[in-house]
């Protein structure tokens, strides 16, 4: 945490991660193809997606806070403060009607990456004879936004021979670009020339800030968890129902 205490006691990792950051990359990934080919088109795609989203319980995330943080710096002897987040987001659209959407982040964890992981739905036929045994994730994509940037597909392959037997495979495209502006270098130098194509338009800032209005205050109180652990065991109960959570690794 080092010197930020006093600024973390303020906002919490539901401010800081979930509604400021992650929220941008669910509706990159949620949005309609835009109308046309410039960023006005593209804020009008997440505006809408913002607004669809639908406004979260406190049941809906868990709140954990890791060993040792209340003797931090500026930090309350008794914080109930979070640097651990998880919850389950619904959007209500047509496109996006019932699909659970899983987000997660918190400070001392086993890894410090950022992946999104779209699992795709099994068909009703089983073709592979080894599918009820087996306990791989289903075909799924993996987009790899840091330390570096990657895209991965992973599917269930059949082996040599007769019989319908698979084996899961994972084909990985890295794009590491050394010397490449960091994100919050290219950020402050759009700011300095007045452009706003990476900046999010106030009614967008203000939709998704609805969204996360209803727990900012009325919210069950942080559990702990260890550093170098994934979290407090509770969170795993929010997506115990859709195969657990996706644990990133920076090594790959």
């Amino acid at each position: 945490m080092g010197k930020r205490g006093a600024f973390y006691e303020t906002a919490g990792c539901l401010r800081d991660v979930i509604q400021n950051h992650i929220f941008q990359v669910v509706a990159l990934l949620a949005m309609e193809p835009p109308a046309g080919r410039d960023f006005g088109a593209v804020h009008n795609e997440k505006a809408k997606v913002f607004k669809a989203m639908r406004p979260l319980s406190p049941d809906d995330l868990v709140r954990g806070q890791y060993a040792g943080y209340r003797l931090e710096t500026d930090v309350s002897k008794r914080s109930d403060v979070e640097t651990f987040c998880a919850l389950q987001l619904f959007i209500d659209s047509w496109r996006w009607d019932g699909v659970p959407w899983y987000l997660r982040s918190g400070k001392f964890l086993p890894d410090t990456a950022t992946e999104i992981l779209v699992e795709l739905k099994p068909p009703p036929q089983k073709l592979f004879a080894d599918a009820e045994s087996v306990t791989c994730r289903s075909n799924y994509f993996r987009f790899r936004l840091s330390p570096n940037s990657a895209v991965a597909l992973a599917a269930r392959v059949k082996l040599a021979g007769k019989d319908f037997v698979g084996e899961q495979r994972e084909l990985y495209l890295s794009d590491d670009r050394p010397g490449e502006e960091t994100p919050y270098e290219r950020l402050l130098g759009d700011a300095m020339r007045g452009d706003g194509a990476l900046f999010t338009r106030e009614d967008a800032v203000e939709a998704a800030w609805a969204v996360v209005d209803p727990v900012l205050k009325t919210h069950h109180r942080v559990r702990p968890y260890k550093r170098g652990s994934w979290g407090p065991k509770e969170a795993d109960a929010i997506i115990a129902a859709d195969g657990g959570w996706h644990n990133p690794s920076s090594a790959v």
